[in-house]
């Protein structure tokens, strides 16, 4: 028989052999294994053939327990392959380790196993998460929970660990309960330095924090109209509270508050920031952000909330993720580009860390759906480890808290360039306070020249460093002199300016005319159209050599006369209205006697407990000093520029001589 026809014959047996090796090999790959760790120098994970079992017994977790009938269970596999069809709600795992006896130092470290698990060596428990029965569901920290292995199981050369997991709440998921990656093995060194890196990442970020929150509080009690501050103060706060120091200082909190603290994240996350980038543009969400803001908030903190029932799988991505996503990619990158490309610079500087954010929670967001598909869980946990963390030799770093430090850098930076533009226009307007200080010291005379037969002393405090009140005090050719007593609405450099509009108007007038109306109506006509809406107060008094008084007034205080207010007919302020007539009113000042000219700043000072200076205390102190009536307003309260002139006729030789002839031609 032919090579050929005898082929055919022979193939059954080697279909027969190919099924034996293959049962074999798997057979000795399905054996429990002695995870060999006598040469662990890098975090090792606990990848091996464990053994598993249904139920719960505190004797499974005994080193001298009989397990030789439990499943092998492959920990890269997944528990639906063991359990197509049940689903217990605790379930044991068992591994034997064989370490050095002089290997010191030797330590495990968990990852979220699942709500609740408990895992021993050698029947000492090493660490507990929530409580398995009764079961109350735990918080997992991000960074994992390490346990040393005590000395004295070291020294035995072999431990066997236990882990005892609450998986009812887990079955939905494409691996429940505890996977290769879940645990690992390294010197405790070497998990302190890793976890070296991610603490002070966080550290940076606890203080990154804190100071931008110290600084938003200060610049907001001194701008209260700057909402951004305010947002800005409570998303940093927040921050700090929550990422920066709680994760950062592992052991001050219990898992629960270690669960609230990342709500509070969620929370900042989500809205406080979502309102800084709208704020720094000048852009006022509307209700409906808000509440979309408020909603999606709730939902993602949902999850972390261990006195609720637990969140199904797929909360994560379909509640959590998409919503969030859709305010990071969606809704705030438009809007910082809009803005920029109008020449906003500060939003050029935000978009740059938000991208880069966003970028992130993109590949977050879609690793977590890998995770919801079958077949894709491993792939996705692989992805998900390139993008939550840097490897730098022994050192790892979560990129979250680094692009959180971006971010807060960014608006950091954007306060930076804030107060060095402020303090360059500061410098510019105290240049421009101090020329116009200057211009009205020139306008404002601080020493007025003597008048023959008159007494005349004037007091000027403003309330700022230049003022809206002035005077001019003018000399008249017939030994008379002229009275401007006015005040510019508003404080501040606008009303220094318009003050000197009005004193140079009033040199100029006056060469023409003494008289009172006549003066207000030219004054009034110059400052139509320059006011910008503002309006001057002015009296004007002509006082000739022999005591006759002219007023006229354009809604300006009465003045006193010996203590007693004039009464003068009221009419419109300069620079309201064209075509104003002004209306004299004529008096005598008798020798011996003063006038006393107030400003509005005298009567409307305010002491701390709201109370006016008013006209009655205005009036009885009207016959003291300029300087004495001043100071008295000062003191009281002074919330608004203060002007005090006082015109006293003297008792001149002339005046007596011819009183003198008077008396005698009469007896």
């Amino acid at each position: 028989m032919s090579a050929r026809l005898r082929r055919p014959a022979a193939l059954p047996y080697l279909r027969i052999a190919a099924v034996f090796l293959c049962l074999m090999f798997t057979a000795l790959r399905l054996q429990p294994q002695t995870f060999d760790a006598t040469n662990v120098r890098q975090q090792a994970d606990l990848a091996a053939i464990w053994l598993v079992h249904a139920g719960d017994d505190p004797a499974f977790a005994r080193p001298d327990f009989d397990d030789s009938s439990w499943t092998k269970f492959d920990s890269s596999s997944s528990l639906h392959k063991l359990f197509p069809k049940d689903r217990p709600t605790i379930v044991w795992y068992r591994l034997r380790v064989k370490v050095s006896p002089d290997q010191k130092g030797l330590a495990l470290k968990e990852t979220n196993i699942s709500n609740a698990y408990e895992i021993y060596s050698n029947g000492v428990r090493l660490i507990q998460v929530g409580q398995v029965a009764p079961y109350v569901r735990g918080s997992n920290r991000s960074d994992g929970i390490m346990a040393r292995f005590p000395d004295t199981q070291i020294s035995s050369g072999l431990l066997v660990i236990a882990v005892r997991a609450y998986v009812a709440e887990n079955w939905q998921e494409e691996l429940p309960g505890f996977y290769s990656t879940n645990i690992a093995l390294a010197q405790e060194s070497i998990f302190q330095l890793r976890s070296l890196g991610r603490n002070l990442v966080y550290l940076l970020n606890g203080f990154v924090d804190l100071c931008l929150s110290l600084a938003a509080l200060l610049l907001f009690s001194a701008q209260r109209h700057r909402r951004e501050y305010l947002w800005l103060f409570l998303f940093a706060t927040v921050q700090f509270l929550s990422l920066g120091f709680a994760y950062s200082m592992l052991g001050l909190f219990s898992e629960r508050a270690l669960g609230y603290l990342s709500s509070f994240d969620i929370v900042a996350e989500m809205y406080f920031s979502t309102l800084v980038y709208f704020a720094f543009v000048r852009q006022r969400p509307g209700w409906r952000i808000h509440a979309y803001l408020i909603v999606v908030s709730l939902l993602c903190i949902y999850p972390s909330l261990t006195f609720l029932p637990a969140a199904p799988s797929y909360w994560r991505v379909i509640v959590g993720w998409i919503p969030v996503l859709l305010v990071y990619s969606v809704i705030l990158p438009p809007l910082l580009i809009l803005h920029w490309r109008r020449g906003n610079r500060e939003a050029g500087i935000l978009l740059i860390p938000l991208l880069l954010g966003t970028l992130q929670r993109d590949l977050s967001g879609m690793t977590e759906i890998m995770l919801l598909i079958p077949g894709m869980y491993n792939l996705g946990v692989k992805i998900q480890y390139v993008i939550r963390l840097i490897d730098l030799g022994p050192i790892q770093i979560w990129l979250a808290p680094v692009m959180s430090i971006l971010s807060s850098l960014a608006m950091g930076l954007i306060i930076l360039l804030r107060t060095n533009r402020l303090s360059r226009q500061g410098a510019l307007l105290e240049g421009e306070l101090a020329a116009a200080r200057e211009v009205q010291q020139v306008l404002v005379p601080e020493e007025i020249e003597t008048i023959p037969g008159f007494r005349v002393e004037s007091a000027y405090l403003p309330a700022q460093q230049v003022g809206g009140d002035f005077f001019q005090i003018l000399a008249t050719g017939e030994g008379g002199l002229l009275v401007v007593v006015g005040d510019v609405a508003g404080k501040g450099l606008p009303a220094a300016m318009l003050v000197s509009v009005l004193v140079g108007a009033i040199r100029a007038t006056a060469e023409f005319t003494q008289e009172p109306a006549e003066l207000l109506g030219s004054l009034n006509e110059r400052l139509i159209g320059r006011t910008k809406g503002g309006f001057s107060t002015t009296l004007v008094a002509h006082i000739s050599g022999g005591g006759r008084l002219t007023m006229a007034n354009a809604g300006h205080l009465p003045p006193y006369l010996d203590g007693r207010e004039l009464e003068l007919p009221g009419a419109l302020p300069l620079g309201i209205m064209r075509g104003v007539t002004y209306e004299t009113t004529r008096f005598f000042l008798e020798q011996g006697s003063r006038l006393t000219f107030y400003s509005d700043g005298v009567v409307e000072a305010q002491n701390p407990k709201g109370e006016l200076f008013g006209f009655d205390r205005a009036k009885a102190i009207a016959t003291e000093p300029a300087a004495a009536i001043a100071e008295a307003a000062k003191r009281f309260g002074q919330s608004d520029d203060i002007t005090v002139v006082t015109i006293e006729r003297l008792v001149t030789v002339e005046d007596t001589a011819m009183e003198a002839a008077s008396t005698l031609a009469t007896a």
